[in-house]
């Protein structure tokens, strides 16, 4: 199956839907006009046609496998990840001081989810060695950033982020790995993290672990926990890759996808590192990158619920069941109701990402808290979006998608992670009702009267889809109001199908804005999300509301299913 980047459906939405056009208009982007945008992702669309996509299916066969403690790379990848590199796809968005291009972030967004749709494995590697960039940007000294980040940006070395352990999980105040003063400025780091992503290579020379470790003085819990450096090969007085580092990957896990993506246990026996930013304030610093790669990690869920939706709709072009099984009602029925939504979710994403650089080219505090509002709504929503694209690309093949000889399956496999890591899609959801709705539902309640006026401007042109759109909006108002309202463990039991509501509601906005903009198709696809995906939302609210007591009053033997019931 041959890949197809949707660089003019990307396009669409720049121009169209999210305020691109504020972006350009900003001093710090005034090189990155529409056109230089379309030139971009023309670009990158090419590169994830035509050199990462044929690689995928090698990653899912051919895993990386370790070998006398070095991990060796799929068949092709050294080879893909060298055309990203040198194509400077890395460093897209980083700062030009140290050989970025300072581009805008939501064209860094883009060519992400081109990038993850052609083959999500590989993809995996420069996303994080881009979240590292973003934290060593922020908060590291720079001396730190004079040695690591030209390297980074350029693709030579490679990052990763070191967060959890065996027995802490999304608890990362439990970490137990240690970090003592050397006396010289570095620090002797001892402990062992497990799932860390790309956490060794044979592609780059020099892998950059970002790990989170407590100092003597830490305190207890997430407050006292710093954040290091700690290279694979210490880097020698020319800043080239010298003494091996004492740390080493112990295994690699065995996953359910994304095999081509070495996931590592990784073992700091004593490890030399450097610690990135304050004392204690590594949270702050790791959640930086985690940001950054959270709504990569949306981009993803959408690329690959793109790709396979490509694959089932050509399949169900070509294959014959009393005609063209495309014809069929319940066929066309998933195809398009799977792509409105992936639609959606690829506008909520991007406008989550024009936010982030509205908010740098501005300082504008406006646009930072919609940036904040919508990560966590890009991120789950996206995953979400993307898995159930990938099953009903699974279903339209019928009884050949369970076939891994057809390669659907695979996407199926892969996009099941990205609602895991990250943070998982119900940590997202808590923090959404948590600490995004702290400012007393400000930033959501600008983002719903945005959307209730620009449904009423919508009148005249699409009056039934303007109403629509225009009550949901109302309906979440009310509804938000009322989470505002409760305790905490009251919204939390509400938070996954809250946030589900309103990346709903955002979606026929988004659909309604395109299709004020766009032609048949465009008006076509928000007829179907409006109207057969946004009426959920209500059923969504209603759950959100519900309360915690019938689930805090079910015995544990119930949900254990060891009750006899």
């Amino acid at each position: 199956m041959s890949y197809r980047a949707p660089v003019g459906q990307i396009d669409f939405i720049l121009r169209h839907v999210v305020p691109y056009d504020q972006v350009a208009r900003t001093e710090r982007f005034a090189e990155a006009g529409f056109d230089t945008a379309n030139a971009i992702l023309t670009e990158a669309g090419k590169l994830a046609a035509n050199v990462l996509a044929p690689l995928n299916r090698n990653g899912d066969l051919t895993p990386a496998r370790l070998e006398n403690g070095k991990v060796r790379s799929s068949p092709g990848f050294a080879e893909g990840f060298r055309a990203i590199a040198e194509g400077g796809w890395v460093g897209l968005a980083a700062d030009p001081e140290y050989g970025g291009m300072g581009l805008p972030q939501v064209l860094n967004m883009a060519v992400a989810e081109m990038m993850a749709a052609a083959c999500l494995s590989l993809q995996l590697n420069p996303l994080l060695t881009q979240g590292q960039i973003e934290a060593l940007e922020h908060h590291a000294s720079d001396e730190l950033k004079a040695l690591y980040l030209p390297k980074l940006i350029s693709g030579e070395w490679s990052g990763t982020m070191n967060l959890t352990e065996p027995g802490a999980g999304s608890d990362v105040g439990a970490l137990t790995t240690r970090a003592e003063p050397n006396g010289d400025g570095s620090y002797r780091i001892t402990g062992q993290k497990i799932f860390i992503t790309w956490g060794d290579s044979d592609m780059t020379e020099n892998i950059c672990h970002a790990v989170l470790a407590r100092l003597p003085d830490g305190a207890k819990g997430t407050r006292g926990i710093s954040l290091f450096m700690v290279p694979k090969f210490i880097p020698d007085e020319n800043g080239n890759p010298g003494v091996a580092n004492d740390l080493r990957v112990v295994s690699l896990e065995e996953k359910l996808g994304i095999h081509g993506s070495p996931t590592c246990v990784m073992s700091y026996e004593g490890a030399t590192g450097w610690l990135i930013g304050e004392e204690h304030k590594g949270m702050a610093a790791m959640f930086t990158m985690m940001n950054c790669a959270r709504l990569g990690v949306g981009m993803q869920g959408i690329g690959v619920g793109e790709a396979a939706l490509q694959q089932a709709g050509l399949y169900a072009q070509e294959r014959n069941q009393m005609g063209p099984i495309i014809r069929h009602p319940d066929i066309r029925r998933m195809l398009a109701t799977s792509r409105a939504e992936i639609f959606a979710a690829r506008c909520i994403a991007l406008a989550c990402a024009t936010a982030i650089d509205l908010e740098r080219a501005t300082g504008e505090a406006e646009h930072a808290a919609r940036a904040a509002f919508l990560t966590p709504i890009a991120k789950a929503y996206g995953t979400d979006i993307g898995l159930r694209a990938a099953d009903a690309a699974v279903q339209v093949h019928g009884g050949m998608g369970y076939i891994e000889e057809t390669g659907a399956a695979q996407y199926l496999r892969d996009v099941r992670i990205t609602q895991i890591y990250e943070g998982t899609n119900g940590i997202q959801a808590m923090d959404l009702v948590g600490r995004k709705l702290a400012d007393g539902g400000e930033a959501a309640m600008r983002l719903l009267d945005e959307i209730l006026d620009g449904a009423k401007s919508a009148q005249a042109d699409h009056p039934d889809l303007a109403h629509e759109v225009w009550h949901s909006a109302e309906t979440l108002r009310e509804g938000t109001q009322d989470m505002l309202e409760r305790e905490m463990p009251q919204r939390f039991a509400g938070a996954a199908p809250y946030l589900t509501a309103f990346a709903r509601v955002l979606g026929g906005y988004y659909h309604l804005l395109a299709a004020r903009s766009g032609g048949e198709a465009e008006i076509g696809l928000a007829r179907v999300f409006i109207r057969r995906v946004l009426p959920h939302f209500a059923t969504d609210l209603t759950e959100a509301l519900a309360g915690l007591d019938d689930l805090a009053n079910l015995d544990d033997d119930v949900l254990t299913g060891q009750s006899g019931a």
